[in-house]
């Protein structure tokens, strides 16, 4: 496996730690915006092993999907689209108390709880095994 795809895996997994910490402290906007890093990285890793190169530097997961060549259940799928057009406003708020209600604790744990099938999802891809 490229050295580039190795970081990209041990990285994500330290962001699906660091959403936990940030769950466990109340701060639920940064659960969500470190989740969506995490599916972010781990589509980078299958990424770099399918092109054999590092990957484009995007937030974009869609666009990751179709590079990484990967088709994960639809659920996950759906889930996916739903946490990529949160990435903006989590990350560039116009109104953040708006952003507070919107994100409290029970969605940050379902996004973390959804997050991290993806994730497992990803890392069974056989490009990583290599």
């Amino acid at each position: 496996m490229r050295k580039d795809a190795e970081s990209f895996i041990a990285s994500a997994e330290y962001d699906l730690q660091t959403a936990e910490h940030m769950l466990t402290t109340g701060r639920y906007i940064y659960v969500v915006f470190i989740c969506h890093l995490s599916i972010e990285k781990m589509l980078k890793a299958i990424v770099a092993a399918v092109i054999k190169k590092t990957p484009p530097k995007t937030h974009n997961l869609i666009y990751l999907i179709k590079l990484a060549e990967v088709s994960p259940p639809q659920e996950l799928f759906n889930f996916v689209t739903k946490i990529n057009n949160v990435s903006i406003v989590t990350r560039y708020p116009e109104d953040f108390s708006k952003l507070l209600e919107v994100y409290p604790k029970d969605i940050a744990e379902e996004y973390l709880a959804k997050t991290k099938e993806v994730v497992q999802c990803l890392k069974e891809d056989k490009r990583l095994k290599k």
